[in-house]
């Protein structure tokens, strides 16, 4: 198997030989995928551009004929993707390397996130000191600040470019093996509001014999955990937390985008889910909240973190999601509702408690889960017996299952 290394070997030819030399130098196969479109590739690639366009559905000569650099990228984008996937399913690839500025970033990333998470892939991006969500996503990509742009090999870009030839040999030769003592796995939501009920729940279920996954439920945690679930890693879910479907609503910056809540009910995978923080939205520090919500309530969590309660009437369309999303569930679902608040700062003497709000989440709940089985506790979602009822229903139901 080989380390595929992607460039544009008309604009990064030199950089990307260096990194191939590197590589080779530490005992790593190299495979070098060109990318790039109009100049001269400063030597030939192992996959040549004509393939990786060919990929894509389209051809070098069309694309050289309409000199559109943004369609380039895409094609590029699209083909390499193809290309190191196809790769990994034969058995070829056992890691990706890929060097560039946006353009190469664009392309180098969209290839990275066809592969499962623990395939070994590093970025070195001009852009990687900035945000990164575009293109990290919900895989395991390391960025690497470039910190000068990739444009020759001086004193800087030598030591970057070594380093990351360096990390991808240690990552693909040094790889964990595969223990035979892994237990089943469980992947369950957690936010800060939510922690006391989440902590307890894994404690019971790591005495029931489970492995548990806690996704941190800021956007990306939560498209994380449905990735695995539709690669069919995981053997139940405990979403607890399933606040990002407020930020995906009300604008928020923490939405997991509109498939969440939705890996499981279309994989037949056993889950309990629950309201937690669905009180919340969340925005940045308080001069970067959109003047239309001027007028809401706001809970400053820390100076970078302001949440905003959400409505009755918001809270109502969250209620009707989770209701129908749990409805389409083609496997064993449960939702439970914890009556006496959906977080820490949704109980009696706290900021977000507003029982005319978890009325109207509870009630859309209840008219939109169809069939499935419901339960509703004089609880606050923190406290410990919600915890344990909510664990205990998940074992019975991947014990049922089985």
């Amino acid at each position: 198997m080989s380390v595929f290394l992607i460039a544009t070997l008309d604009t990064k030819g030199t950089e990307a030989a260096f990194v191939r030399d590197r590589l080779v130098e530490l005992g790593v196969s190299v495979k070098v995928v060109d990318t790039g479109c109009i100049g001269e590739p400063a030597f030939a690639g192992d996959v040549t551009r004509q393939q990786v366009f060919a990929a894509a559905g389209t051809s070098l000569d069309e694309l050289v004929r309409k000199n559109d650099r943004g369609d380039a990228v895409t094609s590029a984008a699209n083909g390499a993707a193809k290309i190191i996937a196809d790769a990994y399913s034969s058995d070829q690839l056992n890691g990706v390397i890929a060097i560039g500025g946006s353009a190469g970033t664009t392309i180098g990333t969209s290839a990275m996130r066809t592969l499962p998470i623990g395939v070994p892939k590093l970025m070195v991006s001009t852009l990687a000191s900035g945000q990164v969500r575009q293109y990290v996503g919900d895989k395991d990509i390391l960025m690497l600040n470039s910190v000068v742009d990739i444009a020759g090999i001086n004193r800087i870009s030598r030591a970057i470019l070594s380093q990351a030839a360096a990390a991808m040999a240690g990552m693909v030769q040094h790889r964990l093996p595969e223990s035979s003592s892994d237990h089943p796995l469980i992947a369950a939501t957690m936010f800060g509001v939510t922690t006391p009920c989440v902590q307890h729940a894994r404690k019971i279920l790591e005495q029931a014999g489970f492995e548990v996954l806690i996704f941190h439920a800021t956007g990306n945690g939560g498209q994380a955990m449905e990735s695995l679930i539709a690669e069919g890693l995981i053997a139940g879910v405990l979403d607890i937390t399933t606040t990002e479907l407020a930020d995906e609503l009300v604008g928020g910056i923490l939405s997991a985008g509109p498939d969440r809540l939705t890996a499981a009910a279309k994989n037949g995978i056993p889950q309990v889910l629950s309201v937690g923080a669905t009180d919340m939205v969340n925005f940045g520090p308080p001069e970067t909240i959109p003047k239309k919500f001027k007028h809401r309530k706001f809970y400053k969590h820390n100076p970078t973190v302001t949440l905003m309660r959400t409505t009755a009437e918001e809270n109502a369309q969250i209620g009707a999601i989770i209701g129908r999303n749990v409805a389409a569930s083609i496997g064993p679902a449960v939702i439970m509702l914890p009556l006496q608040g959906v977080s820490a700062i949704d109980k009696d003497g706290e900021p977000f408690n507003d029982l005319e709000s978890r009325d109207a989440l509870f009630d859309a709940i209840r008219a939109n889960r169809g069939t499935s089985q419901l339960v509703e506790l004089e609880n606050h979602i923190n406290d410990p017996d919600f915890a344990l009822a909510a664990a205990n229903r998940l074992v019975d139901l991947i014990k049922n299952q089985n």
